[in-house]
């Protein structure tokens, strides 16, 4: 017998021997009919009630957009088959983590803190998480009511160098819930920031919350988890937690219809891509994959066809991306319309070269023509990188452009329909150092967080720009980092090099908005990412660098990126889809 068949094997019987000890639903001194309400929708015991029907009745109460989720039924599918339209087995795995099994790991030294929170603007960042991760949150005077603190705990990662909670966990105490005879507790909705470059972040969540319960008595926690989750099954079992035949029965509703509903799966398709077809998918607009490794899909709702490539469509002329495709006419066409660009020269000759980098102490050299950051290097200075630098951008394309360094901020806007719909701040990629770990090992943990946060589209190559980065920090890949050290391991803060992207869409300036909807309207282009550099996205300074006529709009979520982007293709499903 395998590992994990053991492991649900010693579940099973434990459960056994409880359910046996429990004498089915309603034992003797629970309370009868229990559920927790979570804000997102009701926690449901199923095993203090008496009659199905009464399970049934108390999970479809509240609308079609209520995430009630029912635990320790006796008989899930009984349960569902009396409301099949409205409820669903979820296709998730329960662990349970014992006190007895449970070890500290004194080891442990975050650079974050793990606290409860206390005020209005973390539980405000808890949605802001939530949101990110396509979870239901909660109102935040909900996430703060005092009088339920021994009920729902609520426990936040926090960065406290930049103020910022990076992860959330949310746990029930089943004593307080229904007086629970066995003394058990549960974890719900464990979220990190996909932004977050900390490693760790969720695991020490769970330790937390689980030593908070321990210390209280608890005899175990139990956490569900989607059974195809490998990384977090991996993550629980190194615990000690133990698979247990305890079963989810969920509310159908827009949120994890995709459990529930028959469709047809693209499994090369990537996030960009697929945030768009799954927005159509909700309007009933057809869908039809014409290559899923490109992302090309046509979109058809009626007599009206659009083919799109990602967010690119038929509504983009080819004049207009061939404005945003060649960054020298991007700029000659901006200017002329007394929009800010930075000064910049045509690559002819190395002299040249080097004294308008003595101009401006400081240049960037990137292909004229090329995207998703190949072939730009930021910040030379030196004449042997400037060499470097002009070859690297050469083998992306053979017109290298010169362009004065601009400080500041990397900002993205985006701008659909000559209207900006999201803002972000990006930001280079930086390790931070254990002692123990090289710089090799820290870039290869990075990568997998940040991999498995984008859906295989972001990383930090390790090349020859990546190289030179850790160079003028006198560190190269064998370098062990000592502890807490933070370094900057590349210039650029695109995604697709491993950057990170943070929304800043309430706090720009508007005279940011009005010249990124007169670079839209100068290109001529539906949609478009418009690069700005800014001291302060609430200032009014800035230059535009680069128009993207193919800009990644997964990268901007929870704004409604995709939804503006649906409605410009079909106008007409725009006020049905809000209604």
């Amino acid at each position: 017998m395998g590992k994990s068949n053991h492991r649900l094997e010693r579940g099973f019987g434990q459960s056994l021997r409880n359910w046996e000890k429990l004498g089915g639903p309603a034992t003797k001194g629970m309370t009868p009919d229990a559920f927790v309400e979570m804000g997102w929708g009701r926690l449901v015991f199923g095993h203090t009630f008496e009659d199905n029907a009464r399970i049934v009745e108390t999970m479809t109460r509240y609308g079609y957009d209520s995430r009630d989720i029912a635990m320790y039924i006796i008989d899930p599918h009984v349960v569902v088959s009396l409301a099949p339209e409205k409820l669903f087995l979820d296709p998730s795995h329960t662990f349970r983590l014992w006190s007895h099994d449970y070890t500290i790991d004194h080891r442990a030294r975050n650079p974050f803190v793990i606290q409860r929170v206390s005020t209005r603007q973390e539980a405000e960042a808890i949605n802001r998480i939530y949101s990110l991760c396509r979870m239901k949150g909660a109102d935040p005077d909900f996430i703060l009511d005092k009088r339920a603190n021994k009920l729902r705990t609520y426990m936040i990662a926090k960065d406290l160098a930049q103020d910022r909670v990076i992860g959330t966990v949310t746990g029930v105490d089943h004593v307080a819930a229904f007086n629970d005879p066995e003394k058990g507790a549960s974890l719900w909705s464990l979220a990190v920031d996909p932004q977050s470059d900390f490693p760790g972040v969720g695991v020490s969540l769970v330790r937390h919350l689980c030593e908070h319960y321990f210390t209280r008595g608890r005899a175990f926690v139990d956490i569900s988890v989607m059974h195809d989750n490998k990384k977090a099954i991996a993550l629980y079992e190194k615990l000690g937690c133990h698979r247990i035949p305890v079963f989810c029965i969920k509310r159908k509703n827009p949120i994890n219809q995709d459990l529930y509903t028959t469709h047809q799966q693209y499994p090369k398709l990537n996030p960009y891509a697929k945030l768009i077809v799954d927005e159509a998918k909700q309007r009933g607009i057809r869908i039809d994959i014409v290559d899923e490794a490109f992302g090309l899909f046509t979109l058809t709702l009626g007599s009206k066809t659009i083919s799109c490539r990602e967010s690119l469509s038929d509504l983009t002329t080819a004049v207009a991306m061939t404005k945003c495709d060649d960054k020298r006419l991007t700029r000659k066409l901006l200017a002329k319309h007394n929009i800010r660009v930075p000064e910049q020269i045509m690559y002819t000759d190395l002299p040249t070269a080097g004294k308008f980098m003595e101009k401006h102490r400081a240049v960037v050299v990137k292909p004229a023509r090329g995207e998703q950051g190949e072939g730009i290097s930021v910040d030379i200075s030196q004449k042997k990188e400037l060499e470097t630098a002009i070859k690297k951008a050469r083998d992306a394309c053979p017109d290298v452009i010169i362009e004065e360094l601009a400080p500041g901020q990397d900002l993205r806007i985006i701008v659909i329909n000559y209207e900006v719909v999201a803002a972000a701040v990006r930001k280079p990629p930086v390790i931070r150092g254990t002692g123990t770990h090289t710089v090799r090992e820290l870039l290869e943990k990075y990568n997998r967080r940040r991999m498995a946060a984008t859906g295989g589209e972001s990383r930090i190559p390790m090349d020859e720009e990546t190289e030179r980065t850790l160079a003028q920090n006198n560190l190269d890949y064998d370098t062990i980092l000592p502890e807490g050290k933070e370094v900057v391991v590349r210039k650029t803060a695109n995604l697709h090099t491993g950057g990170t992207i943070h929304d800043v869409t309430d706090q720009l300036h508007p005279e940011l908005v009005q010249a990124a909807v007169a670079a839209a309207r100068c290109l001529e282009i539906p949609v478009t990412g418009l690069d700005f550099m800014v001291p302060d996205v609430a200032g009014s300074e800035y230059v535009i660098i680069e128009a993207n006529e193919r800009p990644g709009l997964a990268n901007h979520e929870p704004r409604p990126t995709a939804q503006r982007f649906v409605d410009l293709l079909f106008p007409e499903t725009a006020v049905k889809y809000k209604e």
